[in-house]
């Protein structure tokens, strides 16, 4: 009978010397288990090698037992100490240094740095950085070295905030932990060995792996410092008719969020990010959008973390796509593409939704699907009223992602467009910058180029029809786009439409 094979991530801490690497190898070999993935880069940290095996449980217990017993497996990401000292030296006593370094070895620290020339401005001192895995040690090392030695203590941090980078990951996982809060250890591992994976596929593709965990640090601290007294957003009010007011929010980073309101209803067509919710409702209420009549439902566009990711705090009915159910279930939003199993795309999904407090909507409806009528190359898929505004819902390609809809209104001239169309001269250099950061790190934005090259064009196609037949009244097409601002086509470009303001709180 053929023994049942998992795939497990383990990280190893490695002392730098020669057959280190080999011994962990041969560790694994002897339980039979497959080494899946290797990486290990000594410009990044010279000691952490992160590993996936495919293994039976039995194996891996045995591989992992054997690599604890040897001090390289890694089961914490707890901050070392960092100590900085001078030690003032006898002169021209000979196994000075070899005596200092017994008590730093036996003190089970780590020498990050060490200065001495007795040709240099001060020949008496020597300077050294330690990093010490308990800070308990710390005490006890000064005070052996004290009874010996003059010392002068330069540095002594015990947040783990002035580690050097033989302990990049360390760091890392300091500066994850201040963006997510504590969290279960193992929860951290492996969410290091996930932005390691995704370091080591863009370091196949070119780039600098050093970029990926900054970039993935900075999409997190951006949310963080734009959420509270940081938020922000610009806003249009559009008359879409005597009944029909749509308001357009821009919210600092992600998408845009809008809200329909007529007399006797009101709809949001996409929420913005979760850590946003709190902000939102505040800014809502000062637009009275947060009376007691609050909204009747909310349209989903997309599954992606800024489109959606607020629909779990309301209480009303979202309705979605079922394909946008789907990959909110599965946890990856190039789902259903045939870039499906990118490491990119399943890690991008996994980090957004932790940054920005992504929680799923207690009671989704799924659009019934095609009728059998089309608005040019999309199929409509429901039809919805909102008051006198009467939108079909088209089903887009997948390019964006899989399950994108558009709304679309002949009469008033509105498409709202999710990711597909978006005014990209209207953005600011805050949230083109942030922008970026995803495209980087999943290499581009759409799932599917060449299908999102189509729906993007059959869109603005559809938006210049609609424009000129409008324009005979006085009245335009109007672009609600998943980013930037609310804009009317001009030809081949787009134009804001109408005043934006700034909304502060």
């Amino acid at each position: 009978m053929a023994k049942s094979l998992n795939k497990y991530s383990f990280i190893a801490r490695m002392p730098d010397a020669p057959g280190s690497l080999q011994r962990a190898a041969e560790i694994i070999k002897r339980y039979t288990g497959n080494i899946n993935r290797i990486q290990f880069d000594r410009r990044i940290d010279s000691g952490t090698v992160f590993f996936e095996v495919s293994a039976s449980d039995e194996e891996y217990s045995g591989i992992t037992r054997d690599l604890a017993a040897i001090g390289y497996l890694q089961t914490s990401l707890r901050p070392l100490s960092f100590l900085k000292f001078c030690i003032y030296l006898p002169h021209h006593q000979p196994g000075t240094l070899f005596d200092i370094l017994n008590f730093t070895t036996s003190a089970g620290a780590n020498i990050a740095f060490i200065d001495f020339d007795d040709r240099g401005r001060s020949p008496d001192r020597l300077t050294i950085s330690l990093n010490l895995e308990q800070s308990s040690v710390a005490g006890d090392l000064l005070d052996r070295l004290k009874s010996r030695y003059r010392l002068e203590i330069l540095e002594y941090d015990t947040t783990g905030k002035h580690l050097d980078d033989t302990v990049f990951y360390v760091r890392y996982a300091q500066e994850i932990r201040a963006l997510i809060g504590e969290s279960e250890e193992d929860f951290l591992m492996s969410f290091l060995a996930d932005t390691n994976h995704i370091a080591q596929e863009l370091m196949a593709r070119g780039n600098d792996p050093r970029q990926a965990f900054e970039s993935v640090l900075l999409t997190g601290k951006t949310m963080r410092e734009t959420s509270g007294a940081g938020f922000y957003a610009d806003v249009q009010i559009i008359r879409a008719s005597d009944r029909v007011t749509i308001f357009a929010f821009q919210v600092p980073c992600g998408g845009n969020i809008f809200v329909i309101d007529t007399p006797g209803d009101r709809v949001m067509v996409d929420t913005g990010y979760g850590i946003y919710h709190n902000d939102v409702m505040e800014m809502l209420g000062r637009y009275g959008l947060c009376d007691e009549r609050g909204f009747s439902r909310i349209i989903v566009t997309h599954a992606d973390a800024d489109h959606c990711g607020a629909s779990g705090y309301f209480t009303v009915p979202v309705m979605m796509h079922a394909g946008t159910l789907s990959i909110i279930e599965k946890n990856n939003r190039a789902y259903g593409s045939r870039n499906e199993h990118s490491v990119l795309e399943a890690f991008y999904t996994n980090m957004i939704n932790l940054f920005s407090k992504f929680r799923t909507a207690p009671d989704i409806r799924c659009f019934p699907g095609p009728s059998g009528t089309f608005r040019g190359i999309f199929p409509v898929i429901d039809r919805l009223a909102v008051g006198d505004l009467e939108l079909e819902v088209l089903d887009g390609l997948g390019g964006h992602t899989f399950g994108q809809v558009f709304l679309y209104s002949p009469e008033h001239g509105i498409i709202f467009a999710g990711d597909s169309v978006i005014n990209f001269a209207s953005l600011t250099r805050e949230r083109a910058d942030y922008s970026s950061l995803a495209a980087f790190l999943v290499t581009s934005v759409n799932v599917d180029s060449d299908l999102a090259r189509q729906e993007r064009k059959a869109l603005l196609a559809l938006a210049r029809e609609t424009d000129e037949d409008l324009k005979k009244t006085g009245r335009r097409c109007i672009i609600f786009g998943g980013h930037g601002a609310v804009s009317v086509p001009e030809g081949e470009k787009l134009t804001v439409y109408g005043e934006i303001e700034r909304y502060k709180p």
